[in-house]
Parts: C-alpha cells; structure tokens; sequence
C-alpha cells in the first residue's frame, strides 16, 4: 500500500446534520479492514462529537476543536495542543453579547456576523489569536492551530508521513489539512473554493467518502497526483514537466561518467525536499557528502550503521546520504541488503523514505553471483532511482523492476536500446536529440522515448568530492611529480596527497609542471572540477608570481574547495 491513511472531516462530509449514515459506517469498516488507519478531523469540541460517532473506536485518532485536542478513542487518552482561551478574552465577548459562544478545552466558537466583535476584541486585548471559518461558524484558536498541524500531530503519533494520507473535506476550515495530504478529494457539496483546490471530486456527503474509499482501496498509488509524490526530470519540448512516479517501477538512470548523473540526482533531491517527500541516499563513492537538505552519515574514514541510518530515516522530515567509502565492495553489499529489507518494513508502516536513490547501482545490485542477491528477491523497488554507468551489470531482479530509463549523454538512443535489450523489451524507436538533450521511455506507456531538457540543481555539486579528495583514482588517472633531483615519479592518488607531495616537491620540478599546464589539466580532466581546473591555470598564466607564491595559491583552491587538512608553508 501507498496511502497508509484516510483523514476526514465530519460535517458537510461523513455526516449530514449531524447523522453518518449506515453505508457510510459500512465503507469505514472496509477501509480499517485493509489496515489503513482512520482520522476524523474536525472543528467541533470532542464531547459533541462523540456523542454523534456510532462507533468513535473506528477512528485511530479523532483531531477535535479544529486542530487544537487529540483524541485516542481506543486508550480514550486526550492530549492539548494549544491553551484555553484567556479569560478575559471570554469575558469580552460576553460583555459584547456575543453568542451564541461556546468555550471548549482550546477553542472558542461562534457564528457569522459576530467576526467583526471578536477582531476587535482580540486587538483590544492584544491577544495572538486567529480565526477560522466553517460555513458561517467562526473558531478562534491560538496562531499556528489549525486542522494541518492537528493532523501532522496525530500522524506523528501513529508514525504516519503526511504525503502517505488521503484526506476528504468540505469547507474553509479544511483547505490546510487538504493542501498537505499527499491525495486531497472534496465532496461535491463543498465549498466552490475546496472543490477547485482538490485533487479529485467524489460524491455528495457520506456517499461521496464511500466512494473515496472504494477508490483508495482499488486504486491506491494510482490515485496520487505526480507532481505531488514524485521530482519532476526536466522539461520536454512543450516546457512541461515529466515526474517520477511511485508506482510505476524503479527508475533507471544512465550513462557514461562525467555526463551529469550525480548532478541530476543532487537536482532531484532538492525537488524532493522541496515537495516533503523524503530519501535516503546510497552513496559509495562520496559523490554527495555537501548535499543541502541531509544527514549524511559514514565517511571516507568511517562506515556507516544500518540502525543509524534506519533510525534517521524513520523521523520525520529528516533525509538521510549513507556513504560507504570506508568499506569494501562485499561489506557495501551486505549493509545495503539490511538497509533494504528494513527500509521496505519501514516504508510499509510509515510511507517513509518516499524515494531511495542508489548511486553506482551495478555495485550493490549485481549479477545472480553474489550471494546476498536472494536476500533482495522479495524485495520492492518502487520509488527507487538507479544510478549507473553499467547496467548490464546488473541483477536480472532490479532490471525486471525497472519501470522507467532515463539516458544522459552523447548517444541516449543507443543507452536506451541497449537498456530494452537488458529487460527483455523491443527497443523502442527514438527521436533525434539536441542540444544536450537526454531521453525519458516509460516502459509501459506504449509511447517513444520523450527528450528532455535537464536542469541543475540549485546548490552547488562538488562531484566525487569525497573520492578524489582521500580515495584513489585510479593508477593510470593519478598525477605523477616528476621529482627531476632523483630523477623519478611520485604518485599523486588523490587531492589529498597532491596536497602533500605538493610540499615536498622541488622548485624546478612544481615550475615545470606548472608552465606546461598540468596540474589545471589533471583538476578537469581527471577531477573534472572545470571551477578548480580554471582557477589553476590562472595561477599557471602568471608569470609575475613567485615560485612559493604559486604553490600556495594551488593549494589554497584544493582546500577551499575540497576543505583539506594538509597544509605546507
């Protein structure tokens, strides 16, 4: 299941003056039966609508005084989220004949036209009070009480993440609750303004939730409006945007390095963020470690922890980034099964994390060799990207998964080919691209790959900032100081050790290297940091500094971009 709850409201919705009829109570039942969890928002004080409940044990939580008291019906416990109206606020309004007014636990209600005295007396009075409305009824809570935070409070209670809800209302007073809910339906008696802000219209009054819930169970993930649940990928020719989804299948993202993988998914975790939706981030290879947004836990020195990272992603609001630089491939691997199995108890439970976005997938989800692969077999990939440069490396099960390719790079028709041919599908006929574009196939639309214009993110991406900073680029990508006192090469793996070997280098041997270009031209092509690469070859043009002037400009760059710790006088 995707939506874990429905939340509704009372008057206007489930009940028609007062009375929720039989069929309604019926189509609650259902709904409990496929183990959702049930929500009743509402702007009445809690003892009124007890009394009016056939059965209050059916709701998980009753949200009362619009927003202000949470109630357990089933522990019969009551909790305060709010202060009582200020006495002399009360006796105001008394004063002003006010009434009728009805005084509850947090709340203060009456009826129109009487808005007008309650203004003034909260601004005589200096009071933070605010007033909401509901089809002529006029509440007035504490700033910031509202059915939105209500709710958010109840679904902490149950472990609940808000984009996992489906919430059905009628009036003023439901539109903050509705605009969070990750699906949001308005009855066909609501208010011209609820019923235009809504996600989908149902029925009239209880008829119209039981068709909701009919809908929810028989649909589910389909009912979730994409740019409510998923990052949008960029912009076709017509300047719309394409979404992910939840439930079509993991997507796959492709292509060779340094084509702009990592800066997609940095653009897409700031589009998730953006919308409250919440990730975990597979990172071994340190290519996220200043994502905005994050908690990023492990190192280049130290491994990560399963339960650390569980544990984070479990509370809400909170994204986590999982590097795994500090173990080998094979421990990688098993942390990533356990990461995996839990996450998806935990997703099934709470809704969160919305999305995993797993970076050089072909490491973590190889071939049928490796033996944590059945591990992974029962394991549901929705809501999942992909990232890599080697998808016939690949498990058949996390291809079998795949719902969506997206190719980046010089050739993307070709990826997209090789890619049907991976999952077993006819290679889809492609359009010419331009300009950069990439290509976006939804396996199952029927329809050609769609070109997309990508756009970056807005924070700044340091790409494999961690791996080249401490890890090891490789033998032949390394930089070699030809030390020319005696007469050999010293091996530079990474900046770090660029850095120190920087320091030991004799003068006429850095000037060489400097006055042929090399040190801007291993920072572009081999760290592919074009910025760091830039501000090198300034240093390299000129001819006016001092030998010692250069070195440390160099290694100035190094480490305010890559925040090293050598340093050399």
């Amino acid at each position: 299941m995707y939506f874990l709850a429905l939340a509704t409201d009372f008057d206007g919705t489930i009940a028609r003056d007062g009375v929720v009829r039989p069929e309604t109570v019926a189509a609650l039942r259902r709904l409990k039966k496929t183990d959702r969890r049930l929500l009743l928002v509402t702007g009445r004080e809690l003892p009124a609508v007890l009394s009016l409940l056939p059965d209050p044990t059916l709701f998980d939580r009753i949200v009362a005084e619009n927003g202000a008291l949470i109630h357990d019906p089933l522990a019969g416990t009551e909790r305060l989220l709010a202060a009582p109206p200020p006495p002399a606020f009360v006796q105001r309004l008394r004063e002003r004949r006010v009434a009728p007014l009805s005084v509850g636990r947090c709340i203060l209600g009456t009826w129109e036209p009487h808005q007008t005295t309650v203004l003034e007396a909260i601004h005589d009075l200096g009071l933070e009070l605010q007033i909401s409305f509901n089809k002529g009824a006029v509440m007035v809570l504490p700033s910031g009480v509202n059915k939105a935070a209500g709710l958010q409070a109840a679904l902490a209670e149950l472990g609940i993440a808000m984009p996992n809800v489906v919430g059905v209302g009628d009036a003023e007073n439901d539109h903050s609750f509705l605009r969070a809910c990750g699906c949001s339906a308005a009855v066909s008696n609501a208010l011209p303004m609820v019923r235009r802000d809504a996600d989908l219209t149902v029925g009239d009054h209880g008829a119209g939730v039981e068709e909701l819930i009919d809908r929810v169970i028989e649909r589910d993930v389909d009912l979730a409006p994409p740019a409510k649940h998923g990052p949008w990928l960029g912009r076709d020719r017509g300047g719309e945007k394409l979404y992910l989804r939840p439930g079509e299948g993991c997507a796959l993202v492709l292509g060779s390095s340094g084509v702009g993988k990592s800066t997609l998914a940095t653009a897409l975790t700031e589009r998730l963020a953006a919308g409250a939706l919440e990730f975990c981030v597979i990172d071994p290879e340190g290519d996220y470690v200043d994502l905005k947004g994050a908690v990023r836990i492990g190192s280049p020195e130290a491994p990560p922890s399963a339960t650390e990272a569980l544990r984070l992603v479990s509370r809400a609001g909170v994204n986590v980034v999982v590097n795994t630089q500090a173990i080998a491939v094979d421990a990688r691997r098993a942390l990533f099964t356990t990461l995996l199995h839990q996450a998806a108890h935990l997703r099934a439970r709470t809704g969160r994390p919305h999305w995993l976005l797993i970076d050089e997938a072909h490491e973590l989800l190889p071939g049928p060799t490796h033996h944590s692969l059945l591990a992974l077999l029962d394991q549901d990939l929705t809501a999942t990207i992909l990232i890599t440069l080697a998808p016939s490396a690949l498990s058949r099960e996390a291809l079998s998964a795949v719902g969506l390719v997206l190719a980046l790079g010089p050739d993307p028709a070709e990826l997209i080919r090789d890619a049907a041919g991976l999952i077993g599908r006819a290679a889809p006929d492609c359009p010419e691209t331009r300009g950069g574009e990439a290509l976006c196939w939804r396996l199952e639309s029927g329809e050609p790959p769609v070109p997309l214009r990508l756009e970056p993110p807005e924070q700044d991406h340091r790409r494999h900032a961690g791996k080249y900073a401490v890890g090891d680029v490789g033998e032949q990508r390394s930089f070699y100081f030809h030390d020319l006192r005696q007469g050999r090469f010293v091996r530079a793996r990474n900046l770090y050790e660029f850095l120190d070997e920087s320091c030991m280098v004799d003068d006429q041997s850095w000037e060489r290297h400097l006055r042929s270009g090399d040190f801007s031209a291993w920072f572009r092509h081999v760290i592919r940091d074009d910025d760091l690469a830039q501000e090198a070859a300034q240093v390299e043009a000129d001819r006016a500094l001092s030998i010692a002037e250069s070195r440390r400009l160099i290694r100035k760059v190094i480490w305010r971009r890559y925040a090293a710790p050598a340093q050399c006088s």
